[in-house]
C-alpha cells in the first residue's frame, strides 16, 4: 500500500504503470480495491475492467469496458484515432484499423479526460484480456510517465500477457508469514478445533485465500487432498461451496460462468430456457448469501475468478452446451457473441455455424482484433465439412497469426492444413507462409531455391501477386543467410520472368535483395528514374539502400515514413525507419540517423520485431562511434551480436564489426579497425556479406593505409575493383575514390585526391570531408602547410556540422600541425538532448504543434509538452521560436 499509495501522491506530477503479479487467492484484488479506494478519496477518478476467460475472443472487450465512462469524449480527437477506436468498438465502418492507431487514440482519450481530473486505472485479471485490450493497454502503460494517469494491472503467475512482457515495474506479492496466517485464520474463522487450524494452516501454507475459504469446507475436504496443488484445492472448495445450493441457483451459477457478458437479463432468460421453466432474480439470493456473487441492478459478477473454474468443471459436456445454445438465443443486438455461444454448443461439424464464424472473423479483422480473427478461423475451420472451405479458413488463420509473430499458432494451423487434400493454389500459400518466419534467417539449405519453384507454379495458376510474395521472401533469404551464387541467380531469373512492369518496386526490391551487385546497376537506373507514390516508397528505400544510393534511400525513407505514421503501422514503420537510420548514419547524417535508430529500435521491440531491433542497436552502435563514444558503441554491437548471432543474420553481424572498426579508426587504432574491417571480406567469416562490405572499403583502405599494411589490402581493393565493374553503386564508387587516394604511391596520390574532390554528391558530406582530411594530411606531410590548410578547414568545417566528434578533432589536430589554430568545439544539440528529445525539437521547429509531434511519434501532446519543457533548459533558450537557431549551433 504504501508503493502504490505513493504512486497515487504524485500521480498529479506524474504517472506511471506497476504490475501486481501473484498466485490465485494471494490478494492482488484486495490491494487493487484498496488502491482504489484510497484514490477516490484523494479525488482521484478510478476507471476499471476485468479480464474474463470467455470474454478473450472479442476483441477490445476488455478495452471497452475499460474506457465506457470517458467515450462521450471521443468526438474530440483527430479523425483518424477518433474512427480508429469508435471501429474497434464496431461503431464505425473504418476498416481494419491499425492496432497502434487504436492504442494512441486510448492514449490520448485516457489523457485528456485526466487533465481534467487525474485518473486511476485498475485491470483485474489481466492475463485473460482478450489479446487486442491487452495490446493496447501495454502500449498505454509505457507511455504514462507524463500523463496524471496510473494504471495498475493485477496478473496471476504462470499466465503471459502483453502487460507482463511491457517492462512495466513489477510488485510481486507473496504469501504470509505464520504469524501473520495464524492472525487472519483466527480473524475469519474463530473457535476452530485445533487439529483443523492447524491442517487449515498447513494447506493454506500463507495463502490468504486459502485461509479465508478452507476452513468452510474442512469437514468435506477429504485426507488425502492435501497433496493436490492450492488452486485445485480452492477450486474444490468453492465447488463444494455451490453444490449445497438449490438446483436453480446451481444452473444461474453456470449461465453467469458461461456467459461472455455481465448482464443479469441474459442470465435470467438463458437460465429459464435452459430449464424450461421461469427462474427468476430470487434464485440467486442463495449464491449472494453465500458471498459467491455479487449483483446490482443490471449486471452480475463473480467475487473471485476461481468461482468460474470450479463451476464450469463441476459442470457435464451435455449441460455447457445446453447453457450456451440458450444464451445464443437470448443475445441482443451481438451476432458474433451470438455465433461463438452456437459454435460452443455444437458437438461436431456445422458448415452452418462455420460461415458465422468467417462472419465474425472478418468482422473482428476489420474492427483490428487480428487474434480474435484467427480464433474465430480457427475454430470455423474445426466446424467446416467441405475439405477445402476447412484448408482455406486454416491458411486464412494461419496468414494472420503470421502477421502477429504467432509461430506456435502458425506451425499448428499449417500442419493440420497440410493433412488435408488441398488444390496446388493452398498448397503453394503453406510453403510460402512457412518459409516468411525469420526472414529466412534460420532455415537456409535450398530454401530460395524451392520457393522459386513455388513462385514458378503459383505463376502457372496465375498467381502473380503470390509469386511476387514467394520471391520476396526467397530475396530475403539472400539478404540474410549466403546461400551461394547460384541460387541467387534462380531468384533472379525467376523474378525477370514475371508478368509485371519492370519499374515496380516490388520486382526492384526483389532484384537487388537478390543480387545488389549483379542487378545494383539496372535497379539504380530504374530508381533514378521513378515517380514515386508513398504506397511503394518503402520497398523503393530498402532497394536504394541496399545499392548503396544512401542519398535516395533516405529520400524515399521520408516519403514512406509520413505515410505509415499516419495509418498506424507501426511494425511496418519500424523497418522504414531502421532503413533511414542506416542510411543516414553511413551518410554521417547525424540529425536524422539518431533519432530514428533510437525510434526505430523502440519500436521494433514493441512489434516483436528482434532482427529489425538487432539493426537498430548495431546502427546506434555505428552512430555512438561516428560519435566518439567508444564504451557505447561496443556495449551496443555487443548487444547487437548476442542478438544475431545465433540466427547467422550476417546483415547485422557485418554491421557489428563496421561499427567497431569505426570506433578504432576515429580513437586511431588502426590495426584494431583493420582486423574488424577486414572481417567483412572474409567469405568464411560469419560477418561477410556480398553488399554491405562493398560499403566500408574506404575505411578498410584508412586503416590499411595507417597501419602500413598497403600490400595485405590489395587484394581486397582488387576484388572490389572488379564488382565496381558490375555495379554503379554510388557508396561503392565513393569509397573507392576514397581507398585508391589514400593507398596510393606519391606520383600518383595527389590526381588521385583531386580526382575524387571533382565529383559532385552532394549529399555526400560525410566521405568528401573524409578526403578532404586525407588529402590535407597528405599535402602536410609532403611540407605543403598553406596548400593543406584550405582541405583540412573545409574538412572540420563539415565534420562539426556532422557533429562526428572524432574526426572534428582529427582535422584540428592536422591544422595545428600545419600552423593553423582552430576555435574549440563546444557541444550541440545531439550532445545535449536525448535520442527522442532531438526528434521532437527538429518537429516541433519544423512548425509542427505539440499535437501533431503527438500523433506523427505516438504519444500525447502532454507528453511532447514535458519533454519540451525539458529540452528549452539544456539549449538555453526559452521559446519554440529559437529552436532552429538552437538546433544549427555546433561551435562558439
Amino acid at each position: 500500500m504504501r508503493l502504490l499509495g505513493s504512486a497515487i501522491d504524485r500521480i498529479r506530477e506524474r504517472g506511471g504503470a506497476v504490475v501486481v503479479r501473484g498466485e490465485a487467492g494471494i490478494g492482488k484484488s484486495a490491494l487493487l480495491l484498496e488502491t482504489g479506494r484510497a484514490a477516490a478519496g484523494h479525488g482521484v477518478r478510478v476507471l476499471g475492467t476485468t479480464g474474463v476467460e470467455s470474454e478473450a475472443r472479442i476483441p477490445f472487450a476488455g478495452l471497452y469496458q475499460l474506457l465506457r465512462p470517458v467515450l462521450d469524449d471521443v468526438a474530440a480527437l483527430p479523425g483518424p484515432q477518433r474512427d480508429a477506436v469508435l471501429a474497434a468498438f464496431g461503431r464505425s465502418d473504418v476498416v481494419a484499423p491499425d492496432l497502434h492507431l487504436i492504442a494512441l487514440a486510448t492514449l490520448n482519450l485516457m489523457g485528456d479526460a485526466a487533465a481534467r481530473t487525474p485518473m486511476l486505472l485498475v485491470v483485474e485479471d489481466a492475463q485473460w484480456l482478450d489479446p487486442a485490450s491487452a495490446d493496447v493497454l501495454a502500449f498505454v502503460a509505457r507511455r504514462l510517465e507524463f500523463e496524471p494517469v496510473v494504471l495498475l494491472a493485477a496478473l496471476r503467475d504462470g499466465f503471459a500477457c502483453p502487460l507482463a512482457d511491457a517492462g512495466l515495474p513489477e510488485l510481486p506479492l507473496r504469501r504470509l508469514d505464520r504469524t501473520a496466517a495464524a492472525t487472519l485464520l483466527d480473524a475469519r474463522a474463530p473457535g476452530l478445533p485445533p487439529a483443523v487450524r492447524e491442517r487449515v494452516l498447513a494447506e493454506a501454507d500463507g495463502n490468504p485465500l486459502a485461509l479465508v475459504e478452507l476452513p468452510l469446507t474442512a469437514g468435506q475436504a477429504g485426507a488425502g487432498t492435501a497433496w493436490l496443488p492450492l488452486t485445485t484445492r480452492l477450486v474444490q472448495a468453492f465447488a463444494a461451496r455451490v453444490s449445497g445450493l438449490p438446483t436453480s441457483t446451481r444452473l444461474m451459477l453456470l449461465v453467469a460462468a458461461l456467459n461472455d457478458g455481465d448482464l443479469l437479463t441474459e442470465v435470467v432468460d438463458a437460465a429459464s430456457l435452459a430449464d424450461g421453466e421461469r427462474i427468476g432474480v430470487d434464485d440467486l439470493v442463495p449464491a449472494i448469501d453465500g458471498q459467491l456473487i455479487d449483483v446490482d441492478e443490471e449486471r452480475v459478477w463473480f467475487r473471485h475468478p476461481l468461482m468460474r473454474t470450479a463451476i464450469r468443471q463441476r459442470s457435464t459436456i451435455g449441460q455447457r452446451h445446453l447453457v450456451h445454445r440458450s444464451l445464443a438465443d437470448v443475445v441482443r443486438g451481438d451476432e458474433d457473441r451470438k455465433v461463438w455461444h452456437r459454435a460452443a454448443s455444437a458437438a461436431g461439424p456445422d458448415e452452418d455455424v462455420a460461415a458465422a464464424l468467417d462472419v465474425a472473423a472478418a468482422n473482428a479483422h476489420r474492427r483490428g482484433g487480428m487474434e480474435a480473427a484467427v480464433t474465430a478461423l480457427d475454430r470455423a475451420a474445426a466446424l467446416s465439412i467441405d475439405p477445402v472451405r476447412r484448408g482455406e479458413r486454416l491458411l486464412r488463420g494461419a496468414e494472420l497469426a503470421f502477421e502477429l509473430g504467432r509461430h506456435d499458432v502458425v506451425v499448428r494451423l499449417l500442419d493440420q492444413a497440410g493433412g488435408i487434400e488441398l488444390p496446388v493454389r493452398q498448397r503453394a500459400r503453406i510453403e510460402w507462409i512457412r518459409e516468411r518466419f525469420d526472414d529466412g534467417i534460420r532455415s537456409i539449405g535450398a530454401g530460395p531455391r524451392s520457393l522459386t519453384e513455388l513462385a514458378g507454379r503459383a505463376v502457372a495458376d496465375g498467381e502473380v501477386d503470390l509469386a511476387l510474395k514467394v520471391l520476396w521472401s526467397a530475396a530475403l533469404r539472400c539478404f540474410w543467410t549466403e546461400p551461394g551464387r547460384a541460387a541467387r541467380q534462380e531468384v533472379v531469373a525467376a523474378a525477370e520472368r514475371l508478368p509485371i512492369e519492370p519499374d515496380d518496386g516490388r520486382l526492384l526490391a526483389i532484384l537487388v535483395f537478390a543480387a545488389p551487385i549483379e542487378r545494383g546497376a539496372v535497379v539504380l537506373d530504374r530508381l533514378r528514374h521513378l515517380t514515386v507514390s508513398r504506397r511503394r516508397a518503402a520497398r523503393l528505400a530498402d532497394a536504394a539502400m541496399l545499392v548503396g544510393a544512401f542519398d535516395l534511400a533516405t529520400g524515399f525513407c521520408a516519403t514512406a515514413i509520413d505515410e505509415l505514421r499516419a495509418q498506424g503501422r507501426l511494425g511496418v514503420l519500424a523497418r522504414c525507419l531502421a532503413a533511414q537510420a542506416w542510411s543516414a548514419a553511413h551518410l554521417g547524417e547525424l540529425s536524422v540517423a539518431i533519432p530514428a535508430a533510437e525510434e526505430a529500435g523502440r519500436l521494433a521491440s514493441e512489434t516483436m520485431q528482434p532482427m529489425m531491433h538487432a539493426t537498430a542497436r548495431v546502427t546506434e552502435a555505428m552512430l555512438a562511434a561516428l560519435r566518439g563514444d567508444e564504451e557505447t558503441a561496443e556495449n551496443l554491437a555487443a548487444e547487437a551480436e548476442r542478438m544475431s548471432a545465433p540466427a547467422g543474420a550476417r546483415p547485422v553481424l557485418a554491421t557489428v564489426q563496421h561499427a567497431r572498426g569505426l570506433a578504432a579508426l576515429g580513437s586511431g587504432r588502426y590495426a584494431e579497425a583493420y582486423e574488424h574491417l577486414c572481417r567483412m571480406h572474409d567469405p568464411a567469416d560469419p560477418a561477410f556479406h556480398v553488399a554491405l562490405r562493398c560499403f566500408a572499403i574506404g575505411d578498410l583502405a584508412e586503416a590499411a593505409a595507417h597501419g602500413g599494411r598497403h600490400e595485405q589490402v590489395r587484394d581486397v581493393l582488387a576484388d572490389v575493383e572488379q564488382l565496381a565493374r558490375v555495379t554503379s553503386s554510388p557508396a561503392l564508387h565513393a569509397g573507392l575514390r576514397h581507398a585508391r587516394a589514400v593507398l596510393a604511391d606519391d606520383t600518383s596520390a595527389e590526381a588521385l585526391y583531386e580526382a575524387a574532390l571533382r565529383e559532385d554528391m552532394p549529399r555526400w558530406s560525410f566521405t568528401r570531408a573524409r578526403t578532404q582530411l586525407a588529402y590535407g594530411g597528405w599535402l602536410r606531410r609532403r611540407r605543403r602547410p598553406a596548400e593543406s590548410r584550405a582541405p583540412l578547414r573545409a574538412a572540420r568545417n563539415a565534420f562539426d556540422a556532422l557533429g562526428v566528434i572524432p574526426w572534428s578533432e582529427c582535422a584540428r589536430q592536422e591544422l595545428r600541425a600545419s600552423g593553423e589554430t582552430s576555435r574549440h568545439r563546444t557541444s550541440d544539440a545531439r550532445d545535449r538532448l536525448t535520442p527522442q528529445e532531438l526528434q521532437i525539437a527538429q518537429m516541433v521547429a519544423e512548425g509542427l504543434t505539440n499535437r501533431e509531434v503527438g500523433q506523427r511519434l505516438y504519444l500525447s501532446h502532454r507528453t511532447v509538452s514535458s519533454h519540451l519543457h525539458r529540452i528549452f533548459p539544456k539549449l538555453g533558450i526559452t521559446s519554440r521560436s529559437e529552436l532552429n537557431t538552437a538546433l544549427r549551433m555546433t561551435v562558439m
